[in-house]
């Protein structure tokens, strides 16, 4: 199993190449709708949704609980449909959740401005001085949901594997290239450590999800990792009774996996939802 995610400008042809990857791979292509539809069904309704899909919240957005859930719903969906199988995401900040994930490729595409502005005028039906605003509302947005979810910059190569130009690469040329580099650095190996490393975020995910969703212990900032067969829960609590109940909700999820905490008692501990 490989994974492959794609980080676009606005007219870099991003899901046209997706689209050529998951045919010429047989990858699953996760799509906008697609995981659109996996954070709905966990109840996250479409303005709280829309309100910070690939753009930087506003400031009272950002101080809401709503930030929190948006957050933890996207990497649960990211999770979720890794965990399935060789995939291709587009877009959401996959490439930043997924980046350290052996056997997964992170691309980056892009294309001159001059192209981007006659290819806006064409999806869009508009003149250039609108689809030069569309461009730069299009980069405003999605350099500042990287900067503030995640803390990268979205347009720096150094945080990708491959940076393609679409004004002068086909598709069809990007996935020849992305499919030479698959075949020097992602190995079997790799892939096998992928698939562990995917199940081990995965249960995770799972583990803060039943704390705080589902049995709603007020356990602030709480995150889990799994690492040497091992959940470590971290955040803060109001006292050491709630980390008792966070600790034995963890191991119902966890079945026989050791379940440790790092969480800090913190009295009267209050937070602005």
């Amino acid at each position: 199993m490989a994974i492959i995610t794609i980080s676009r400008e606005l007219a870099a042809l991003g899901d046209e190449t997706a689209h050529e990857l998951a045919k010429q791979l047989n990858y699953k292509f996760i799509d906008k709708q697609t995981m659109e539809d996996r954070i709905r069904s966990w109840g996250l309704i479409g303005p709280k949704l829309e309100k910070y899909d690939e753009r930087k919240p506003s400031f009272w957005a950002s101080l809401s609980q709503d930030r929190d859930d948006y957050v933890h719903f996207l990497k649960t969906a990211i999770y979720t449909e890794a965990a399935q199988g060789s995939c291709i995401f587009i877009g959401r900040g996959a490439g930043v959740v997924l980046g350290n994930v052996p056997g997964v490729v992170t691309l980056f595409l892009v294309a001159p401005q001059t192209i981007r502005v006659e290819r806006v005028k064409s999806y869009f039906q508009c003149d250039e001085k609108r689809a030069r605003q569309i461009i730069d509302q299009s980069d405003h947005d999605r350099g500042g949901f990287h900067r503030y979810f995640f803390d990268v910059e979205w347009k720096d190569p150094g945080n990708y594997h491959l940076s393609l130009n679409t004004g002068y690469l086909h598709p069809a040329a990007c996935v020849d290239i992305v499919k030479i580099f698959m075949s020097h650095n992602i190995s079997a190996g790799a892939e096998a450590q992928g698939v562990q490393r995917i199940g081990e975020l995965t249960l995770a995910q799972q583990v803060k999800h039943y704390i705080i969703y589902e049995k709603e212990i007020p356990i602030h900032f709480l995150e889990a990792s799994v690492s040497n067969n091992t959940i470590t829960l971290y955040g803060v609590a109001s006292s050491q009774s709630l980390i008792e109940t966070a600790l034995a909700a963890a191991r119902d999820t966890a079945g026989a996996i050791p379940v440790q905490s790092e969480i800090q008692v913190i009295q009267e501990y209050s937070i602005m939802h």
